[in-house]
């Protein structure tokens, strides 16, 4: 999913900067990353489990956030319905969804933003 979003953000003629594993339960590696992920104009957020870093991101950003639920995930994941269903019900400020595993059409609606 990661390199789906990032590649097309690419071709679609954007700069990209890849940022992986910085996930809820190591929180402390997402606040080490915040500076360069504050520097951008739109984040793409890809989770899945419960989904919640898009509302973490949510609240540590004021950039527009597009939340990509995936469909890998153990437990009760449900093939990406529960990071979906965290994700839309995101009580933070900016968070818009794409369908599960839509890498593509975050990068292109990222695109889009950064062209505006």
């Amino acid at each position: 999913m990661v390199e789906e979003a990032a590649e097309t953000a690419m071709i679609l003629g954007n700069r990209v900067e890849t940022i992986t594993d910085v996930g809820v339960a190591g929180i402390h590696r997402l606040l080490a990353k915040l500076d360069t992920i504050r520097g951008a104009k739109v984040v793409i957020v890809i989770a899945g489990m419960e989904g919640a870093l898009a509302s973490v991101m949510g609240g540590l950003v004021d950039k527009p956030i597009i939340a990509v639920p995936t469909s890998v995930g153990y437990g009760a994941s449900f093939g990406g319905v529960a990071a979906l269903l965290s994700m839309l019900n995101s009580c933070a400020n900016g968070v818009s969804v794409v369908n599960i595993d839509n890498g593509f059409g975050a990068a292109y609606n990222a695109s889009i933003i950064n062209k505006l």
